[in-house]
């Protein structure tokens, strides 16, 4: 269940009038002063404050395998795969289902201490869950936010896409919100990281699944 506390409409420009700055600045300081109930976290998306429940079981199942397999593949290195964590970018906060990012991330924390910086991320990965709202948060609306903020890669991992597929996406075009490359296979076919400090990983069917075609 994603619960809407307050929305830009889609067809809002982009650019920040005074008007969206004082939006921006009700939505941030709601946003810090949530109380939720243990399961549920919110984030500001697009102008948004969504709610969001803990994952299923095989929604976790799927983050715990990635950031064990992670976790090896980065062992020793400056960077670790983290979760649990607000990643903020001017005025917006979000929950990655992981992300990668400095090992001593001190520095990444933001003044008020409620998160690390976006800049400071370089790979982030989202698993989806059913429902027309969560997964448009994953396939578009976070598509375009991790964008904006510079992210350099972006992964999906896609069990509502026919048959389950993963995408993984690169070089953020922040003024334009999308994305240069896009990498997109099936369950059962692996693919790889091609660049940042998971560069060489690979994506196999150990942590999605086969196919279910």
């Amino acid at each position: 269940m994603t619960a809407l506390a307050q929305e830009r409409p889609e067809t809002m420009p982009d650019t920040r009038t005074e008007s969206v700055t004082e939006l921006d600045e009700v939505l941030w300081q709601a946003w810090k002063a949530m109380e939720l109930p243990e399961g549920y976290h919110a984030e500001i998306i697009e102008g948004a404050i969504e709610v969001s429940p803990t994952g299923r079981y095989s929604h976790s199942q799927v983050v715990n395998l990635l950031r064990d397999e992670l976790a090896e593949f980065l062992r020793g290195g400056d960077f670790a795969a983290r979760n649990d964590t607000n990643v903020i970018h001017e005025g917006r906060a979000w929950v990655p289902d992981l992300y990668i990012g400095p090992r001593d991330a001190e520095r990444y924390v933001t003044a008020d201490g409620l998160g690390i910086v976006a800049a400071a991320v370089r790979l982030v990965v989202e698993v989806t869950s059913p429902g027309k709202r969560n997964l448009d948060r994953d396939r578009i609306r976070k598509r375009r936010e991790y964008a904006r903020a510079g992210i350099p890669v972006y992964v999906i991992v896609d069990d509502y896409d026919k048959h389950g597929t993963v995408t993984v996406l690169t070089g953020p075009l922040p003024e334009k919100a999308d994305w240069e490359g896009e990498h997109r296979v099936p369950y059962g076919t692996e693919v790889t990281v091609s660049e940042g400090p998971a560069k060489g990983f690979v994506i196999t069917e150990a942590i999605t699944g086969p196919s279910r075609a």
